[in-house]
């Protein structure tokens, strides 16, 4: 018997899976025109490209930690928004004259 044939023979039977985990809470059903806050996620960080980022290890902080890291993230960021915001002001000087 070739291996193709051995091969058809095993994936004529599905393999099956386990049963899905029962999650903790249901997801949300969201409509069209809906919101949904995605605050336990942490904040986002401008990073100084110009990418946006989040804090990998937010749930794992401690209300002070946090505290203190969305003081520093909001000044950073604030920094980071000016800047990425003149590069494209002389960016598009440049490209218009």
């Amino acid at each position: 018997m070739s291996t193709a044939e051995s091969a058809s023979q095993s994936s004529e039977t599905p393999l099956a899976l386990p049963p899905p985990t029962p999650a903790e809470e249901p997801a949300p059903k969201l409509g069209v025109g809906s919101q949904v806050k995605l605050d336990e996620l942490g904040p986002l960080v401008v990073n100084s490209d110009g990418t946006l980022s989040r804090i990998a290890n937010w749930q794992n902080m401690t209300p002070q930690e946090r505290e203190r890291t969305v003081r520093v993230l909001a000044a950073r960021n604030q920094i980071r928004l000016a800047d990425q915001k003149a590069k494209l002001g002389i960016q598009g000087e440049q490209h218009g004259s």
